[in-house]
């Protein structure tokens, strides 16, 4: 056996190439197996521990989660959450215009509907660090077509220069009979 484990691990060092742990061979439930391998080259070479740390570490940190969840927006009324930030991606829950310090819809006119999504969606964005500099992708819902140049020119308004991507699409009925429920991808 111990000749077999010389052949497998004849080396004087490791590399990424005889080690390789990129996200197209890194599977969670090979990675015990992978370790031990490691930790049998980091024996015979001269590597240093911080590199297998920061190795494993970086592989297994990079893909957790974060669920971003701010009193300054309103509470989720469903099973979900306001964001998930993913590898310093953030993926918010569609807003609508719900003001967050008196639980109360905003609908007065289309105008200040819209502008009460953009701050519930400023607020989540701010919870994660982020801006409306950081989004790069929106949706919008919106229950009628008629509304959408009064929308879009509040929505215009919280964006500078580098427009995101976005779609915009009526749909028949949204969540408590709102007008309006705008979502955003962000980037860091």
């Amino acid at each position: 056996q111990m000749e077999s484990e010389k052949s497998v691990f004849n080396l004087n060092c490791i590399s990424a190439s005889e080690f390789p742990l990129t996200d197209e061979n890194f599977n969670q439930n090979e990675f015990s197996i992978k370790s031990k391998q490691l930790l049998k080259l980091l024996n015979k070479c001269k590597i240093s521990f911080a590199v297998l740390i920061f190795t494993v570490f970086y592989k297994i940190f990079r893909y957790m989660k974060k669920i971003i969840n701010t009193a300054k927006a309103p509470a989720p009324i469903g099973p979900y959450n306001q964001a998930v930030l993913l590898n310093n991606m953030l993926y918010t829950s569609g807003q609508i215009a719900i003001n967050p310090e008196t639980n109360e819809l905003v609908l007065s006119n289309i105008k200040e509907e819209t502008k009460m999504v953009m701050e519930n969606l400023k607020a989540v964005l701010a919870a994660a660090e982020m801006g409306f500099e950081n989004v790069i992708k929106t949706s919008i819902f919106i229950s009628n077509m008629d509304n959408f140049a009064q929308i879009n020119e509040v929505y215009g308004s919280y964006f500078t220069l580098d427009f995101p991507a976005r779609e915009t699409v009526e749909v028949a009925c949204l969540p408590k009979n709102v007008n309006v429920e705008i979502s955003v991808i962000a980037a860091k």
